[in-house]
């Protein structure tokens, strides 16, 4: 398993990141992700307009996943309309 780290944007609506979020962890952990650290960024302005939308809250997940299943995390992100926008970045071995 590598080291990554995951840049989430979430909409500023209490509902829609409540549920991005708890949906995002269920697929983290449904395919074998292990959350070791969070970091909460808090509320940002957009460098550019995301899903008709100026501000996000920012949220920096450091994770440890086997490198196939990025893919298949990436797949699943996508079709998650309560996610602006998100990245994956594996850091050094």
């Amino acid at each position: 398993m590598r080291l990554y780290e995951l840049m989430v944007i979430f909409p500023l609506e209490e509902d829609q990141h409540k549920a991005g979020r708890e949906q995002l962890l269920a697929d983290l952990s449904g395919n074998g992700a292990e959350i070791e650290k969070t970091d909460e960024m808090g509320d940002r302005d957009l460098t550019y307009e995301i899903k008709k939308r100026k501000r996000g809250k920012y949220v920096l997940f450091t994770l440890k996943a086997d490198p196939a299943k990025i893919t298949v995390l990436d797949r699943v992100f996508k079709l998650n309309s309560n996610l602006l926008k998100y990245l994956f970045v594996r850091l050094g071995d």
